[in-house]
C-alpha cells in the first residue's frame, strides 16, 4: 500500500466550530481528504467517518460560498443509501447555514423533479450509476455538469468488480471531459488491493485510515453439532434466538433469499418470548422493506433476518451484533457485514458465524483466519466489458454528435479500458452503427450514421427507447405477488420462471408467511394466506454463491495441514482424522479423488475446491466423457468443495477424464448448443442495446424477450459466427456462470492426481451423498425411508451426527 500522506491543514473556522459543537475532532484521514490534491481513495473502517470525509472539500468550499449549479455528485450502488446520506448530510449543511440544495436522482425520483434538475440542478446531487448514465445522455449534459467540482463514490468496492463499475468509470471519463479539474473521491472499508483500485479510478492517491480495534468475531457456540449436509442453519435457530435476546439489535445475515425465508420461519418457531423480529430482502415489496427499515431506525425491533439488501453502508439503528448464517463464501463480504455492528470508530464490531454443515465449519474457520490476517479476496476483473462500451456509445450519441477518435481517447481514460485497442473500439462502434455483418440489412439496427466526420443518431426519435433500456443488471423477469389479486396488498415479487412452475393450490413462502397460489392474471400472481400449511418450497430458486478462489485455497490448506487443526472443533478434527485413515485428505498441489462401490453403483468423488459453479460445469463435462467411454453415468451433485458422480461402471483412470485439452474442447462443444449460451447471449445483447425490453407504451414479457433473443442467437450462429456479441457471450460463459477459468486454474495448480479406492463410502463422501438425496419428499412414508437411508449411509462412513 502506498505511504499515507500527512498534510497538516486546519479546517475552515466555521467547520472547526461545528466539529467542536458536536464534541468531535476531525480524524487525520478526514483532514488528508481535504488537503490531498487530485483524486483520492480513502480506506477507512466502518464508523470511521468516510462519508463525511468525502464531503469535507464540498463543505469547506461551501463555507466560502458557492454559485448556483451542480457542484458535487455523490454516487452510491444503492438507491436506499442515497436517501440515508441525504438525511445525514442535511444536518451539517443546516447547522452551518450553507443554504445548499441536496436532492436525489434515482429511479424513484418523480418525473417533475427529474425535469427540473435538467434545467436547475441542485448543488449536491445523490445518484446511482444508472441514473448518472441517463443524465449524461441528454443534450443538456455539458451545461448540467460543466461546473462540477467533486464526485464522491461510496462503497466503491461494491461496484469495481461488476459491469455497473464499468458503466460508472465510463461516465467518469465523460465527466472529466465536461468538467476539467474534477476531483474524484472513492470510499471503502474493504479493499483487497488498494493500488489496483486506485488504477481502476484512473489514478488516485491512497489514504489509509487507522483501522481501529480488531473485530470481536467468532463461531457461535451451538447446542447441536452442524448437520452433515444442507445449507439452512435451522439446527442452530434456538442458539441464535438466545443470542438475539442478549443483544439490543441483531442483524442475521444469510446468503440467499430462499434461505432467509426458511431461517426466519425457523427463528419464529422458537421465539418463545415473542421478541419483535423481521425479514428484509430485495424481493419483498418496497412498502414491506421501508416498514422494516423504519422500525429498525426507531429501535422497535430486536432482530432482522436479511440478505445482501442490508450489506452496505446504511445505518439502521443501534445494531450491536451481527450473526452470519452459513459460510460467507467471500472474506470481503464477511468483513462488510461485520461492520454493520457497533457502527462506531472506536468500538470493535461484534459478530458470530453459524456454519450450516460440517464442510462449512472448516470454511468458516478459514474465513475467520483470513479476517484476522487482513487478507481479502476479489474476483480479478481486469478489463472493462465491451457490451457496456456499446451501451455507452449509444448513450453518447443520444447526447449529440461525436468524433470517434475523441471518444476513443476519452474511453481509454477510464481505468478498466486503458488497454482497449482501436480495433476492439471500432468493432463496438460498427455494431452500434449497423448491428454487425449479419444484421446490417435491417433498418431497426441501423442506429448511427456518419456525417461530416462525426457520428449521429440515424433517427433522433430512437433516443427515448435507448434511454429506457439503460443499465447493466439483467435480472430475471419479476411478477408482482398480491393477496387476493390486483387490488390486494402487495407481498413482493417472484421470478417469472418460478411462477410458471406453480400449479393452483401449491404453497410457498414469501415475506415470512406461507401463501397458496391461486392464479396468475395480467402479470400478477394472486395468492391466499395459508398460515397453517407447510410450504411446498421457498419462494426463490435462489442464487447459490460460490466460495471465492482465495478462501477455497485457505480451506484446502487447512484441511491438508494436520498441525493447523487445533483451530477446529473436536468433532471436525475427528472427521478429518477418519477421512485420512480410510482414504486421503485433499492438500495443496494435488487433485484427490476416490472411487468406491455402493448398492450396485460406483461413486467417483473429486475434491476440487473450485467453487459450486465450476464443479457444476465439471460435472456436466465429465459425465459426457464418461458416457462416451461407456461408464454409464447416472447423475452427479456439485458443491463448493467437491463433485460426486455415480455410474454403473467405475472410473479407473481419472487422469484421462481430467485432460485439460479434452475438457476445453468438450466445453466449447457443450457451449455451442447449450441453453447457457442462449441465456448469456440474452444478457449481453440486452446490455449492448441489441435487445430492448422497455419500449414507449409497452414492455416485453420475459418469454417474449427470450423468444426474440433465441431467434437472433440462432441467426448469428448460422450467418455471422464471429459476431461481436457471440464472442462476448462465449467469453462470459467461460468465466461467468460456467466458471471454466477456475476449472483450468485447478488443473494447472494441482497437477498431481491422487486416486484412492476405499472399500466403501468415505467420511468426506457421505455428506455429498446426502446432498444428492435432498429433493422434495411429499409422502411421510417416503420421508421416513429417506431418513433411514441417510442414517445407514452415516454409519457406513464411520461417522455419527453427534461426533
Amino acid at each position: 500500500m502506498p505511504d499515507t500522506l500527512h498534510v497538516p491543514l486546519l479546517l475552515p473556522e466555521r467547520l472547526q466550530t461545528w466539529f467542536a459543537a458536536q464534541g468531535w475532532d476531525a480524524h487525520p484521514h478526514q483532514r488528508e481528504m481535504l488537503a490531498t490534491p487530485g483524486d483520492r481513495l480513502l480506506i477507512a473502517p466502518t464508523g470511521g467517518g468516510k462519508t463525511l470525509a468525502g464531503f469535507l472539500p464540498t463543505l469547506a468550499e461551501a463555507c466560502a460560498g458557492l454559485s448556483p449549479g451542480l457542484h458535487t455528485l455523490y454516487v452510491s450502488p444503492l438507491k436506499a443509501l442515497t436517501h440515508d446520506i441525504g438525511r445525514n448530510l442535511a444536518r451539517p449543511v443546516a447547522d452551518l447555514g450553507l443554504g445548499l440544495r441536496i436532492e436525489d436522482r434515482t429511479g424513484d425520483t418523480g418525473a417533475s423533479a427529474r425535469a427540473r434538475q435538467r434545467v436547475d440542478p441542485p448543488h449536491i446531487l445523490l445518484t446511482t450509476p444508472e441514473s448518472l448514465a441517463l443524465m449524461l445522455s441528454y443534450p443538456e449534459a455539458p451545461r448540467i455538469f460543466g461546473r462540477l467540482r467533486h464526485v464522491v463514490i461510496d462503497e466503491i468496492h461494491a461496484l469495481v468488480d461488476s459491469k455497473r463499475g464499468d458503466q460508472l468509470v465510463l461516465c467518469l471519463a465523460r465527466l472529466r471531459g465536461l468538467a476539467p479539474g474534477l476531483r474524484v473521491a472513492g470510499l471503502s472499508a474493504t479493499v483487497e488491493d488498494p493500488a489496483a483500485l486506485a488504477r481502476w479510478m484512473g489514478g488516485a492517491t491512497v489514504i489509509a485510515a487507522d483501522p481501529g480495534p480488531p473485530p470481536d468475531i467468532a463461531m457461535l457456540p451451538t447446542t447441536l453439532a452442524p448437520p452433515w449436509a444442507g445449507a439452512g442453519g435451522a439446527y442452530a435457530a434456538r442458539d441464535v434466538m438466545t443470542a438475539i435476546a442478549a443483544a439490543r439489535l441483531t442483524l442475521v445475515f444469510i446468503n440467499t433469499r430462499a434461505q432467509a425465508e426458511l431461517f426466519f420461519q425457523a427463528l419464529w418457531a422458537v421465539n418463545d418470548t415473542n421478541l419483535p423480529i423481521a425479514l428484509h430482502h430485495g424481493s419483498l415489496s418496497r412498502e414491506a422493506r421501508r416498514k422494516v427499515e423504519a422500525a429498525m431506525a426507531a429501535g422497535a425491533l430486536r432482530a432482522v433476518v436479511a440478505t445482501g439488501s442490508l450489506d452496505l453502508g446504511l445505518d439502521w439503528g443501534d445494531v450491536d451484533l451481527v450473526i452470519q448464517i452459513g459460510a460467507p463464501k467471500n472474506v470481503k463480504r464477511l468483513v462488510q457485514r461485520i461492520g454493520r455492528a457497533n457502527h462506531r470508530y472506536d468500538t470493535p464490531s461484534r459478530a458470530r458465524i453459524v456454519p450450516a454443515n460440517r464442510f462449512e465449519v472448516i470454511e468458516c474457520v478459514a474465513a475467520l483466519q483470513a479476517v484476522a490476517a487482513g487478507e481479502l479476496d476479489g474476483n480479478g476483473r481486469v478489463s472493462g466489458g465491451l457490451d457496456v462500451l456499446c451501451q455507452h456509445i449509444l448513450l453518447r450519441a443520444c447526447a449529440g454528435p461525436f468524433d470517434a477518435c475523441a471518444l476513443y481517447a476519452e474511453v481509454r481514460g477510464a481505468g478498466p479500458y486503458a488497454g482497449l485497442g482501436r480495433a476492439a473500439f471500432d468493432d463496438c462502434l460498427d455494431f452500434v452503427a449497423t448491428g454487425g455483418y449479419a444484421l446490417r440489412a435491417y433498418d431497426r439496427w441501423q442506429r448511427l450514421v456518419a456525417r461530416d466526420g462525426r457520428w449521429h443518431l440515424r433517427d433522433p426519435r430512437a433516443a427515448r427507447a435507448i434511454r429506457m433500456n439503460i443499465g447493466t443488471i439483467v435480472a430475471p423477469e419479476l411478477l408482482s405477488v398480491r393477496r387476493g389479486g390486483r387490488g390486494g396488498a402487495p407481498l413482493g415479487e417472484i421470478e417469472e420462471s418460478f411462477a410458471a412452475s406453480l400449479l393452483p393450490g401449491d404453497t410457498f413462502l414469501i415475506g415470512g408467511q406461507t401463501v397458496r397460489y391461486d392464479r396468475m392474471r395480467e402479470m400478477v400472481v394472486e395468492v391466499t394466506p395459508q398460515p397453517a400449511r407447510v410450504p411446498k418450497i421457498a419462494v426463490f430458486n435462489g442464487l447459490k454463491m460460490a466460495t471465492s478462489t482465495e478462501l477455497s485455497a485457505r480451506l484446502l490448506d487447512l484441511i491438508g495441514t494436520p498441525r493447523a487443526w487445533e483451530s477446529l472443533p473436536d468433532h471436525t478434527r475427528d472427521w478429518l482424522a477418519l477421512q485420512a485413515g480410510i482414504s486421503a485428505l485433499p492438500r495443496p498441489g494435488t487433485m484427490t479423488c476416490e472411487s468406491f462401490p455402493r448398492a450396485g453403483r460406483w461413486y467417483f468423488t473429486l475434491y476440487s475446491f473450485a467453487g459450486r459453479n465450476a464443479n457444476q460445469t465439471l460435472g456436466l463435462l465429465l459425465t459426457h466423457r464418461m458416457e462416451r467411454d461407456g461408464l454409464a453415468p447416472l447423475g452427479f451433485v456439485a458443491t463448493d468443495y467437491a463433485l460426486l458422480i455415480w455410474s454403473l461402471e467405475p472410473v479407473r483412470d481419472p487422469a484421462a477424464l481430467l485432460d485439460a485439452q479434452g475438457l476445453r474442447e468438450g466445453m466449447t462443444e457443450w457451449l455451442a448448443g447449450n441453453a447457457v449460451m442462449k441465456r448469456g447471449f440474452r444478457a449481453v445483447a440486452t446490455v449492448a442495446g441489441l435487445l430492448q425490453r422497455n419500449l414507449p407504451g409497452a414492455r416485453k414479457t420475459g418469454r417474449q424477450a427470450t423468444f426474440s433473443s433465441d431467434i437472433l442467437y440462432d441467426a448469428l450462429r448460422r450467418y455471422d459466427p464471429d459476431h461481436l456479441l457471440l464472442r462476448l457471450t462465449r467469453d462470459e460463459a467461460m468465466r461467468g456462470l460456467a466458471d471454466f477459468g477456475r476449472v483450468e486454474e485447478m488443473l494447472r495448480t494441482r497437477p498431481e492426481i491422487v486416486h484412492l479406492r476405499p472399500p466403501h463410502v468415505t467420511p468426506f463422501a457421505a455428506p455429498l451423498m446426502l446432498e444428492a438425496g435432498r429433493i422434495p419428499i411429499r409422502a411421510s412414508g417416503a420421508a421416513r425411508l429417506l431418513e433411514e437411508e441417510a442414517d445407514a449411509l452415516i454409519r457406513e462412513a464411520g461417522i455419527t451426527q453427534d461426533g
